[in-house]
């Protein structure tokens, strides 16, 4: 729908929103006299603004046209703004009550992001902590702020898939952040409210409200869709021999296809949080527990009892510790046979999930806070004695960038010659749509390459660090992209 006068400003506004959900988004373009600005997004929400300056208005005129004939010929029809519903987002409701710990944690510093948060990572070399604001910052194990990410909406959840970082948003997309620049790696589809995510080899696995399991492979494709016993289903992993779905009638256990339910185990309560190591996965649920189940029977076979509902869980390598986060703003320690070892309080509020290396533990909490805890032995045994580290309390620097998601081909860095060890891949058309195959030498050219749609052009090429071989028989890129000129 066109508005305005030719001669001064016109604005064109697109919708694009399929019945089975896969797209429910709008783009809106904009001239005034020499200025373009282009607005873009999830339908329902304000989206991101990108704008600029042409020599004469002749130019900005036809840049404006190409953008909108190249949306049109994507589906984009024109429409009414505010007249189609926008996606359905469930924002985590949670309470947060003071801790009936006896003592604090060893906390050794806190970094506040400035808004709730519950997506965690730690890796070797860094903390990674997003928040519903969209913001996702990386630090290093003794605080040091490194970098930050400025993502459309909210995170649900941060991921891990061996070197691949990603961030699942409320706008319905998966970041993936293993880069500079981050860059949309799946698109989930409007009909599916998001509560979590997993990715195991390239597929993601996404569970939601209504208690069903998505299953999305490397390519954006849908696999296929199965609805759990129960809702609100906040728990889903994934290994190579089932995915694990939490919900409010306990977890269930999906054959990798799809094709079959391989068991399902009541808990006790409602599952709020999963964690999994080699041959089990460990549930906490609403009421007051962590309960650890076999990976290969459903059997639930211990089960570490707290005293409020637990938001969030986690184990030492192997299972050797399991920990846990409840309502009441205390973490606790357990062996693994279920003995409790230790329970403090946060001191900034409930975690909402947790992640232990190298003796410490790490927890993102209600207050929007990334808190690292020293968790050795001599430091819990001096809290309990009453004495604690003075913790740090991290700042971010002012100058500090933030790097939005490259949504275009023109947001991309380029180069005119690849670098030496560098790998080139190309965009062709195949069947209809877009797909990336290696064209330097010694890779298999008859493979696809996960690669991010949004900068996909046929004949176009792009210089990466490195590829790598999935399971599922297709290559996932490491390391920045480039556009090779």
């Amino acid at each position: 729908m066109s508005t305005g006068s030719a001669a001064v400003s016109t604005t064109t506004y697109l919708e694009l929103s399929q019945e089975d959900g896969a797209a429910h988004k709008f783009y809106e373009v904009s001239v005034a006299d020499l200025v373009v600005t282009v607005r873009y997004g999830r339908i329902g929400v304000e989206g991101q603004t990108q704008t600029t300056t042409f020599a004469t208005v002749e130019k900005a005129r036809a840049a404006a046209a190409k953008k909108v004939g190249e949306k049109v010929r994507k589906g984009y029809a024109p429409a009414v703004q505010g007249a189609r519903a926008p996606r359905s987002v469930t924002r985590r409701q949670v309470a947060s009550a003071p801790s009936t710990a006896r003592s604090a944690a060893p906390v050794l510093w806190r970094f506040r992001t400035g808004s709730a948060a519950f997506g965690i990572h730690v890796d070797d070399d860094r903390c990674w902590v997003g928040n519903q604001a969209g913001d996702v910052y990386t630090l290093d194990h003794e605080g040091g702020v490194l970098a930050r990410f400025s993502l459309p909406d909210g995170v649900k959840c941060l991921v891990a898939d061996d070197f691949w970082i990603y961030a699942g948003c409320d706008d319905g997309k998966v970041y993936d952040l293993s880069s500079k620049l981050p860059f949309v790696a799946y698109d989930i589809a409007a009909d599916v409210d998001i509560f979590w995510l997993d990715i195991h080899e390239g597929v993601l696995d996404v569970s939601d409200r209504d208690g069903r399991l998505t299953v999305i492979d490397h390519e954006d494709e849908h696999q296929w869709a199965r609805r759990s016993q129960g809702e609100q289903a906040w728990m889903v992993r994934a290994d190579e021999r089932a995915v694990y779905h939490g919900h409010t009638r306990g977890v269930t256990a999906y054959a990798p296809d799809g094709g079959r339910e391989l068991w399902h185990s009541p808990t006790r309560g409602a599952v709020l949080f999963g964690w999994q190591e080699g041959d089990v996965v460990y549930a906490g649920t609403a009421h007051k527990a962590v309960q650890r189940l076999s990976k290969a029977t459903g059997a639930i076979e211990v089960t570490y009892a707290c005293d409020s509902a637990v938001y969030s869980c986690a184990t030492s390598p192997g299972g050797r510790f399991v920990f846990a986060g409840d309502a009441s703003s205390s973490v606790y320690c357990f062996d693994q046979d279920g003995t409790r070892l230790w329970k403090l309080g946060t001191g900034g509020g409930s975690a909402l999930s947790m992640q232990y290396r190298d003796e410490r533990l790490y927890l993102v909490t209600t207050d929007g806070s990334l808190v690292c805890v020293d968790a050795s032995e001599a430091a819990v045994t001096a809290a309990q004695q009453g004495s604690v580290p003075v913790a740090r309390d991290i700042k971010l620097a002012a100058a500090m960038p933030a790097w939005a998601p490259a949504t275009t081909v023109s947001a991309v860095a380029t180069v005119t010659q690849a670098p030496t060890g560098a790998i080139v891949v190309e965009c062709v058309r195949e069947a209809g749509r877009v797909r990336v195959h290696v064209v330097s030498d010694g890779y298999d050219q008859s493979l696809n390459v996960q690669f991010p749609r949004a900068i996909r052009e046929p004949g176009a090429r792009y210089v990466v660090d490195s590829l790598h071989t999935a399971a599922g028989g297709f290559y996932r890129v490491r390391g920045d992209i480039r556009r090779l000129l």
